[in-house]
């Protein structure tokens, strides 16, 4: 139908779909403003960058849009269209509004995305629409004609082979200025001259070529007044406008942007965010052509990332004889030996932030006086790393123990110790005082004799032979200890006080359990000599050795925390799992060695650790107080994802979640790929197998060169539970500042631990879970296969999301030359990342030497498991038990038992075994509990992206091992928010399960047909492991 003057009637446009920024809560979502229904709507997070978009499913025209708002309208925002989500024309710049009904009409906008961009809010509030609706059709507002006085000029050609040369605008524009300091100053060439706009987050500033230029580069050179949060902007007639980059984190001084891509008349630069209570003020605004100096190539060469068509002649590990160092072994007569190592931390291991002690015995800082409320002053500092923790502050530890030899009635316990710099003697001790109502945080009887008390100090000791003692009978010197008996202590009424009687002291018998609290006391001039000024007084951590058997990890019972083995059942590492946390040190719960590692791969698992946490561009170490590591500095190339392994990897566990729109998500991986004629994947010409999306200069400045790839909203949908309990299932949608690939695969960092255990379990075992059809739940699982990449071998894949690493060499090298831009000898050049075919006869180019990628690979290695929190901890009454360790062992156990009944363990494997051929002895014949099988599963359309590895499809993904899931949050600490689930988008576990699909479908049916109660034990259980 047309109108009077021939222009269309208005039609109201019907979206297929709406998405946020954010949501306040779960009705609040995006599809409640399009669900013709008054009575809902849409409420965003409480900050002023949220926005609002409606997907037409098809490009439209707009030309009226009518919002209904809530009481929290925004006073400042702009309408915009997008026909790819990415690139966004302004439509209409609103400020001042009153809220209520507005209807926007005389637009002229082109797009399949519309989207309400909030600028500044009314309220304390967020957004709060009722209803939006677009229409097409009505009188179109004409744009305005070119400025007549500015003739188009024919384009030069530019050679992107030379650098770039200087390009200048003729005019320059902006919203209202303060005082004289107009627009045009920025191009004057004079530093004491500048733009400063009035105080409004929205002013801009807008620079005219007078013709389509390209431009490669823009720097900008701040005065104090920044811009926080701003984007550019180009246009060919500056009225309809292309976002080109974001910013939001502006830094001030100066801000270069490099590969900027722009052939346009227009570049304007609009605030969003002000760094001051000012304006925003510019000195100088400068720009190129695009050239070699400040542009990328879209030449590159590619070649497919190779995998094996199948697991014919695949290889097995390497099985090694003798393991690295000998931990644990019997000698002839029937005496077992055990090694370990220690290092020094802070302080002991039941010493929290708040003081805690037995009512009467001192004060009990755990709880509020007034409230009862559990009070948190902070944690202790026990399993940190202090500084300089790699030098000269490890050392060894050795229980020689005849409990089992034949004939011997009264074992005794020969203990020697191995340290690396002169020390006092004697400065280990034994049994924990449990008799002692006074003794909380530490204390232990003593408990051992000085084969030569004469306090003189204790010379180093050199490591001994693997599977030999140092002496005949054991005693290195006159520094060794010596355990006979089980010490005198006081008698324990059923309170666990004393009762006024005493306890005899015995002889020590199979089965008694000593707690071991070893300490450094080095002698302060013999650590000056080495070259050590640091500290020379530590604690170690603290061991529970079972006499005739050997270390175990420990949790604390009545009375006061005493320290007893934990039962196997929940020793998810095996041997070497971690002992339960008493000093509140959760977040480093993912850095600890295995509690049986040996003496010199305690020292080998430091100096790993030390390069994971080390900046390879200024060879900085991420925590204070530790040595710059030198043969790091410049190591990443110039363009790269994060500086540290621990960048991605918080705290060895995950990446920070995708929570909010416009974050960056350098913290993931973001893989990519393009589709050639063949329908064949490879690398993107640009962006190779990863984008690296941040640059660093040669003098160390950060660079900007439009690489960054950030959240642009988040698609939901709400699911529905038996009981009626609504889940919002939400996924982060992704915008890339340069070219968007057209298979593009969000991934989260894994978190590091037990991964040398996974490495241990047997091809064969693995494989014997393979289905070649799938069982009545339609559960197969599939093995990925992959190359070696220094021997060309089929390997077994185990690591990464669809397990396409074999090992955690190939692991760590990927990640360092594809997350970092630091090569090795695996990946010798950075064209590795996108040309994998020419990979080895690229030239070398400067990386981490082999033995750094050893150290690496053994850190990695023997980085530990958490031991289940499903046991109840023995604090004394009134003491508030730690948040961790504040469990339900009874609703736990229900929990495991629902998992099987939901058949969750047909992917999630619960028990696995080590082989006995592990480089580290550490790792051997252990029974663990990863629940995970380590193949591949269809987990649904709904998981599902394009890209392919192996035999991995876009829909298939390895089984997650759970073990540590529960201490997810704790683990992220301060630094995001833990998700689940591959790109992180799961916000909790039970939105985790509820995305599964695929294979997992009926597993997912069984979860959401839970009671509450079996519901909530089985989130225990979870969070237990």
């Amino acid at each position: 139908m047309l109108k009077q003057g021939g222009a269309l009637s208005q039609v109201a446009l019907t979206p297929v779909g709406a998405t946020a920024s954010s949501s306040e809560r779960g009705d609040l979502n995006a599809a409640a403003a399009i669900d013709a229904n008054d009575n809902t709507r849409w409420g965003s997070g409480f900050t002023d960058n949220e926005w609002l978009t409606l997907d037409f499913g098809q490009s439209q025209t707009i030309n009226r849009v009518n919002i209904k708002w809530e009481n929290a309208h925004a006073t400042e925002y702009e309408l915009q269209v997008s026909d790819d989500n990415k690139t966004w024309t302004p439509l209409k710049h609103v400020s001042g509004s009153a809220g209520g009904v507005e209807d926007l009409t005389g637009l002229n906008g082109q797009g399949r995305y519309l989207r309400m961009q909030g600028i500044k809010r009314s309220t304390g509030y967020g957004y709060s629409i009722f209803e939006i609706v677009a229409y097409t059709g009505g009188d179109v507002a004409t744009p305005p004609p070119e400025d007549p006085t500015q003739p188009t000029q024919p384009q030069q050609p530019v050679d992107i082979t030379k650098p770039g040369v200087a390009v200048k605008p003729v005019k320059v524009t902006s919203s209202a200025v303060e005082g004289g300091n107009t627009a045009d100053l920025t191009i004057d060439g004079k530093l004491n001259t500048r733009w400063s706009s009035l105080a409004d987050n929205g002013a801009w500033i807008q620079f005219d070529f007078g013709a389509k230029t390209q431009v490669g580069y823009m720097k900008l050179t701040w005065e104090n007044a920044y811009g926080k949060q701003y984007n550019l902007l180009v246009s060919d007639d500056g009225q309809n406008w292309t976002q080109i980059r974001a910013v939001s984190n502006g830094q001030g001084g100066t801000e270069e942007f490099f590969n900027l891509g722009v052939n346009a008349r227009y570049i304007q630069l609009q605030g969003v965010q002000r760094a001051t209570q000012y304006g925003y003020s510019l000195f100088e605004v400068e720009f190129k052509t695009p050239g070699s100096d400040n542009s990328l190539s879209t030449s590159t060469v590619t070649s497919a990332l190779p995998f094996p068509a199948s697991g014919s002649g695949m290889t097995p590990l390497t099985s090694y004889a003798q393991p690295l160092e000998a931990t644990s072994f019997t000698l002839a007569d029937g005496t077992i030996v055990t090694r370990w190592g220690a290092r020094g931390v802070g302080r002991h291991g039941r010493e929290r932030g708040e003081d805690w002690n037995e009512i009467g015995y001192g004060p009990n800082d755990t709880v509020d006086p007034v409230t009862g409320a559990p009070v948190d002053k902070g944690p202790g500092a026990y399993l940190i790393f202090v500084a300089n923790y790699f030098k000269n502050r490890t050392w060894g530890l050795e229980m020689i123990d005849n409990s089992r030899v034949a004939g011997v009635t009264k074992p005794t316990l020969i203990f020697n110790e191995y340290h690396q710099t002169q020390g006092l003697r004697g400065n280990t001790v034994f049994f924990r005082r449990f008799d002692d109502p006074g003794s909380t945080g530490y204390g232990w009887m003593v408990g051992r004799e000085i084969v030569q008390d004469n306090n003189q100090p204790c010379d180093p000791v050199a490591y001994p032979a693997n599977f030999k003692l140092n002496s005949a009978n054991g005693i290195n010197n006159g520094c060794t200890l010596l355990i006979k008996e089980y010490p005198r202590h006081n008698n324990l009424n059923s309170a666990g006080f004393p009762d006024g009687t005493a306890v005899d002291a015995r002889p020590l018998k199979i089965g008694d359990v000593i707690e071991a609290g070893p300490s450094m006391f080095a002698v302060e001039a013999a650590m000056k000599a080495k070259g050590d000024n640091g500290g020379f007084r530590y604690y170690a951590n603290e061991w529970t050795y079972v006499v005739g058997q050997g270390l175990r990890p420990w949790y604390g019972i009545q009375p006061r925390l005493n320290s007893t083995p934990i039962p196997d059942q929940y020793l998810q590492g095996g041997t070497g799992s971690v002992s339960y946390d008493y000093a509140d040190n959760g977040d480093h719960m993912f850095q600890q060695p295995q509690n049986n590692i040996g003496m010199q791969n305690m020292q080998r698992f430091v100096e790993g650790r030390r390069l994971v946490h080390t900046n390879f561009t200024t060879g900085m170490h991420n925590e204070p107080g530790n040595d710059r590591y030198d043969p790091a500095v410049g190591l990443q190339g110039q363009h790269y994802g994060q500086s540290a392994c621990i960048g991605c990897h918080v705290n060895n566990g995950r990446s920070p979640a995708p929570i909010a729109a416009n974050q960056r998500l350098d913290n993931m991986t973001v893989r990519v790929a393009v589709t050639d004629a063949n329908g064949k994947q490879t690398p993107h010409p640009q962006y190779g197998t990863a984008v690296q999306m941040n640059a660093v200069a040669t003098n160390g400045a950060a660079q900007n060169w439009g690489m960054g790839v950030r959240v642009a909203g988040f698609e939901s949908r709400i699911a529905k539970l038996v009981d009626g309990t609504s889940v919002e299932l939400r996924k982060p949608t992704i915008a890339f500042e340069g070219p968007t690939p057209d298979t593009v695969s969000l991934r989260m960092a894994q978190p590091m631990l037990g991964v040398g255990l996974l490495e241990a379990i047997p091809e064969a075992d693995i494989l014997a879970r393979v289905r070649t059809t799938a069982d009545d739940d339609g559960v197969k699982g599939v093995a990925n296969y992959v190359f070696d990449p220094e021997t060309g071998a089929v390997r077994l894949g185990r690591f990464g999301w669809k397990a396409a690493k074999a090992t955690l060499r190939h692991q760590a090298a990927a990640a360092l030359v594809q997350d970092m831009s630091v090569t090795s000898s695996l990946y010798p050049n950075r064209s590795c990342l996108t040309d994998p075919a020419n990979c080895k006869s690229a030239p070398a180019q400067n990386g981490v030497s082999e033995a750094e990628l050893t150290l690496i690979t053994q850190y990695l290695s023997l980085v530990a498991v958490p031991a289940q929190r499903a046991l109840t901890s023995g604090f004394p009454k009134g003491v508030s038990p730690l948040k961790d360790l504040d469990v339900d062992p009874a609703k736990i156990a229900k929990g495991g038992t629902v998992f099987q009944g939901m058949r969750c363990a047909a992917c999630h494997t619960v028990d696995q075994k080590t082989g006995a051929g592990s480089l580290y002895a550490e790792l051997r014949n252990q029974n663990i509990k990863p629940y995970t099988d380590l193949l591949l599963h269809d987990m649904g359309d709904g998981l599902a992206d394009k890209f392919v590895e192996g035999q991995a499809k876009g829909n298939m993904w390895r089984t997650a091992p759970l073990w540590g899931i529960g201490y997810s949050d704790t683990v992220m600490g301060t630094a995001g928010k833990a998700g689940y689930l591959h790109d992180g988008r799961a916000r909790n576990l039970t939105e985790a399960i509820m995305w599964h699909g695929g294979e997992a479908t009926k597993s997912r049916q069984r979860f959401e047909n839970l009671t509450a109660a079996d519901r909530d034990a089985l989130l225990a259980f979870l969070k237990s492991l």
